[in-house]
């Protein structure tokens, strides 16, 4: 490592602040990456869906070359602060949100901008920033703050070597997950020409909630670790979303086994953000406001397809309820109807449908097994640990 180099921030970047506008000057004209375009992504993506009214001078002002970094600026959660993406070409046009930071290479050294992308999401840089941030009401960053952190950076073939292996990891992650992507479609159109448009009459109506078992979720807070070994993570409607994190809660294993959830289990989030998903995180406890959904009689993807089949009528209704937290209710699942085939048919049906389901399984658990190699792997080569 003789030869790779501090610098401070400053040294390497220039630092700007985002585009501000008013709301009415959003939804049409050029392209612009929001907050969370930065926040849920490593690379700026190739199109951008936002847009904004701007003109020339802006453009210019807050324009998106290759080799800028992004970062959050501010957030209400410390942790959400300088999450980063980098843009990997230009974006003609386009500019960026206010609550982002771009640095820009100023030409005093080179940094290859795949490097980049996982230097700034690497524990190393996000230690040393967040013990930085300041907190008000919100954490912020400022370019005084940001001056003084460090990069370290190797030469430029090492740079190059540590970008290639991990973007490989993540590029077969990316595979896999439009693999799964085209699995889910697949299904989902085998299920409306066999369900939708070529039910047959005679089979059997029966309320969704009589095919499948909705097992609601414990009040986790009631059930604490006991010890910090017999402890499993609490899954709630957040870590539906985004997986399980660090800041989970926790909750001991001593609880009824048909509470835990596995990999590969069907749950649907009843309230606030409605969702029907295969859980593809590790082993953890069902949280009140979720629903294990399980069946004696019935294969999974009969019960996945027809809850996602009733999805958006559910959302609808939990969207018309005065709470401040839409949900659905018991009676919504019993005036949902299924169409039940006979038991011949529903056998040849799973002949089809059980390979796309598992497959899409497998690719879950293949995808958790890459990401923890990579995220095992990008600490120890950021900071020269594994060298290439």
């Amino acid at each position: 490592m003789d030869d790779w180099k501090t610098y401070q921030l400053d040294e390497v970047y220039d630092f700007a602040s985002g585009l501000s506008k008013p709301r009415d000057q959003f939804g049409f004209g050029y392209g612009f990456l929001t907050f969370k375009d930065v926040f849920h992504n490593t690379f700026v993506p190739d199109e951008l869906i936002s847009l904004a009214n701007t003109n020339e001078s802006e453009h210019e002002r807050f324009s998106i070359l290759e080799g800028d970094v992004f970062l959050t600026r501010t957030s209400e959660k410390q942790e959400e602060l300088g999450m980063s993406c980098v843009a990997l070409k230009d974006y003609p046009q386009a500019t960026f949100n206010g609550f982002t930071k771009r640095l820009r290479p100023n030409g005093n050294t080179d940094i290859i901008p795949k490097y980049a992308a996982y230097y700034f999401q690497s524990p190393v840089f996000r230690r040393e920033l967040t013990s930085m941030a300041s907190i008000t009401t919100r954490a912020s960053l400022n370019n005084s703050m940001l001056a003084d952190l460090k990069i370290l950076l190797p030469p430029l073939p090492e740079q190059k070597a540590i970008a290639e292996v991990l973007s490989s990891l993540d590029d077969k992650i990316d595979l896999l997950h439009r693999q799964n992507k085209t699995l889910e479609a697949m299904a989902e159109t085998l299920f409306r020409q066999w369900f939708v448009e070529e039910a047959e009459d005679d089979w059997e109506e029966k309320p969704l909630s009589s095919v499948g078992d909705f097992l609601n979720g414990l009040a986790c807070q009631k059930f604490p670790p006991k010890n910090d070994i017999d402890k499993l993570p609490v899954l709630k409607i957040k870590q539906l979303r985004t997986g399980i994190s660090s800041d989970c809660d926790w909750s001991t294993t001593d609880v009824d086994p048909k509470y835990i959830v596995s990999n590969g289990d069907l749950i649907f989030s009843w309230s606030a953000s409605l969702m029907v998903k295969l859980w593809d995180g590790e082993t953890c406890i069902l949280n009140q406001h979720l629903f294990k959904v399980t069946s004696e009689n019935y294969p999974k993807w009969f019960l996945y397809q027809w809850c996602k089949f009733h999805l958006n009528q559910f959302i609808a209704i939990a969207s018309s309820h005065a709470t401040t937290m839409g949900h659905i209710k018991r009676k919504d699942l019993d005036e949902a109807i299924v169409f039940v085939p006979s038991n011949t048919e529903l056998e040849n049906y799973s002949e089809k449908m059980n390979p796309l389901l598992e497959k899409v399984i497998l690719n879950n658990n293949q995808i958790n097994s890459l990401r923890a190699l990579r995220d095992s792997l990008l600490p120890k080569l950021i900071d020269g640990s594994i060298m290439m």
